[in-house]
């Protein structure tokens, strides 16, 4: 695990060295144990330089970046793992390659040379990484398919410039700062901003199961996988639950390859629970777990994790998180680089930082959600067809009537809550509805909240449209693979494996996710529909695969997520800290929002009349970036 940074210039001038160490100077918590650069020979046509931080983790004493093939003319840089590159060295060793070390990244530059710009397509892992080839000058990047590890780029200058993070690429003197407007709407609605876009006009990510091109200058960008939904498998429930176990334990295995210590985080939630019940199966030694808790008892899991480290005995470990833990807010948003208002960012970092004072590899349950249905919105959006599917007068005679009478409790986290949201956009069409459940800031919400110039100035810059082609398509695709599909491709590797990376990295810890694996998600969408969800039974095959194995009250209970009680921490501790950013001076001359709506949103708040904790957190996430990066 690194993190990677690299120039290339057609010009052919020499690069300066101080502008890549300086890059690779600000990825350190990504890689504390060692340092790695290549300059092309000079006169040689187009000039590249390679930078890597290094977090040892496989081959601790040969496995040093850049690494280079049997002339030296082709050049690697590598973040992450790739579990099968014993297999794939043996291939290659086979077809005449010769190897020079044990590490998993040598695999990459000769599979480059073996197969070219396909090499994506023959590993299997998490990855980002950048392949020179000096005889084509020429320069791959290549981001995994569902996105754990991130890859940002810039062309500034004539120069292609990319980096592991913000922090990084930031430090090149030709990268603009400018402020990318269009990103500010999608980000107020998704609490992030998704790809390929970023907070910066100047600065693009390379999205997942994608390949980028440079050669003398010219850039291209092109998709070497997708999950595909379309094509069902004919199995019975009980050989899909049999293979859906085999490949979580395949996962889990190849997973645990590690010259370092190793552990895993533990929710007590299915997947975590999961996980750590089949890690118990393979090795030999007790796991290592790790648990984050809250004083507040609806949020805190602690008791389910201690459930399932009783039942297969871990040395397990537990931290509770108050609220004046947030003093390492500035940590947060330096790290995230760009806006970042999912707040389980908080107890993700600091449940990594307590992970890592005992190992320095963490496997998670990550993905089993998108892989298996298990969120709510998947039954809610079921619900709406259905509905949809009732003849309009009886719809507008019966249904109706009944639905209007559901009050409004005026919090989204009670089950009247969530019923009163339901209600109230269950008639829209599918993309509508499902930004409107998934969003921290609603379309009418930042027409009331954003001032008429910025609307101006970004103009049709609708957050609906980003998600309608995500539920477009195959008439026959039912709708829990639509959502699924669109949660795989915006929430996952924009908000969820983003949260991951950044939180674990910034300490120096590497974490891995078996239910990303490739095998077992595309097993999994290729499931019917009704595996994945039974009537409102979330993760219904999932379920019946772990019977047995996990304790049943980790298998029954209602999911919780990862959430944190960020509505009464803006109340109390966060106070004077929100009132000083969100309704300064500083942030109302940006210009974005109408001064009176932003008191009056915090002002109901405070009050009680409103839970606006997540609409608040969002807009002073907003503007602690601006301080840390653009002022």
């Amino acid at each position: 695990m690194c993190g990677i940074a690299g120039i290339v210039d057609p010009s052919g001038k020499p690069l300066r060295d101080s502008d890549l160490r300086s890059m690779c100077n600000a990825l350190i918590h990504r890689g504390p144990d060692g340092e790695g650069y290549y300059a092309s020979p000079a006169g040689l046509g187009a000039s590249a330089g390679l930078g890597m931080r290094r977090l040892a983790v496989i081959d601790l004493v040969t496995g040093q970046q850049p690494i280079h093939n049997e002339d030296k003319s082709i050049w690697v840089v590598l973040n992450g793992e790739i579990y099968n590159y014993p297999e794939l060295r043996v291939e290659l060793e086979a077809k005449g390659h010769v190897f020079y070390t044990r590490s998993d990244t040598e695999a990459i530059v000769h599979a480059y040379e073996e197969y070219g710009t396909d090499v994506p397509k023959k590993l299997r892992g998490m990855f980002a990484f950048a392949v020179w080839d000096q005889r084509k000058e020429s320069l791959l990047l290549a981001r995994d398919r569902v996105g754990k590890k991130p890859l940002l780029y810039s062309i500034a200058a004539g120069k292609l410039v990319f980096a592991s993070e913000f922090q990084a690429i930031l430090c090149h003197p030709d990268v603009s700062r400018e402020i990318n407007l269009q990103a500010i709407p999608h980000y107020l609605s998704f609490m992030c901003v998704p790809g390929p876009q970023t907070a910066f006009a100047a600065i693009r990510k390379l999205e997942p199961g994608h390949v980028l091109t440079w050669t003398t200058g010219s850039v291209r960008t092109e998709r070497y996988w997708s999950l595909e939904f379309d094509e069902k498998l004919e199995i019975s429930e009980a050989e899909a639950a049999e293979k859906a176990l085999a490949l979580l334990r395949d996962a889990v295995k190849v997973r645990l390859m590690s010259d370092v210590p190793l552990g895993a985080f533990l929710s007590g939630g299915i997947d975590s629970s999961a996980v750590v019940a089949l890690m118990s199966e393979l090795q030999s030694t007790r796991v290592k777990t790790f648990t984050i808790g809250f004083d507040e008892r609806d949020f805190s899991e602690i008791s389910h994790a201690r459930r399932v480290a009783a039942r297969f005995g871990t040395d397990h470990n537990e931290f509770m998180v108050r609220p004046d833990a947030i003093e390492v807010l500035p940590t947060l948003v330096r790290h995230y680089g760009e806006p970042y208002a999912d707040s389980s960012a908080i107890p993700s970092y600091y449940l990594s930082r307590m992970t890592r004072q005992h190992v320095t590899v963490a496997l998670n349950g990550d993905g089993g959600d998108e892989a298996f249905a298990g969120y709510e919105r998947y039954s809610a959006m079921k619900l709406a067809e259905q509905y949809h599917r009732v003849p309009g007068p009886l719809r507008r005679g019966i249904v109706d009537p009944i639905l209007a009478a559901v009050p409004n409790p005026g919090t989204s986290r009670s089950r009247l809550g969530k019923a009163a949201r339901f209600v109230k956009v269950i008639g829209r069409e599918r993309a509508d509805r499902y930004l409107r459940w998934s969003s921290a800031i609603s379309e009418e919400m930042k027409r009331e909240l954003c001032t008429r110039r910025f609307l101006n100035q970004v103009g049709e810059s609708s957050t609906l449209s980003f998600m309608q082609p995500w539920f477009a398509g195959n008439g026959r695709l039912d709708i829990v693979d639509r959502v699924l599909r669109a949660d795989t491709q915006t929430y996952l590797p924009n908000d969820l494996l983003a949260k991951v990376d950044i939180a674990s990295m910034a300490v120096s810890l590497e974490s891995r996710s078996p239910f990303l694996d490739q095998h077992l998600l595309e097993f999994a969408a290729r499931l019917p529909a009704a595996y994945k969800l039974r009537g409102l039974t979330t993760k219904y095959l999932l379920k019946r695969a772990l019977k047995g194995l996990l304790p049943s009250q980790n298998l029954t209970r209602p999911k919780m997520g990862f959430g944190v009680p960020i509505g009464s921490w803006l109340r109390a501790d966060l106070r004077e800290l929100l009132k000083d950013a969100i309704l300064s001076e500083q942030a109302m001359g940006r210009g974005y929002f109408k001064p009176a709506m932003v008191r009056l949103v915090y002002e109901e708040h405070q009050s009680g009349k409103r839970d606006w904790g997540h609409q608040l957190w969002t807009l002073l996430m907003l503007e602690l970036w601006h301080r840390e990066f653009v002022d």
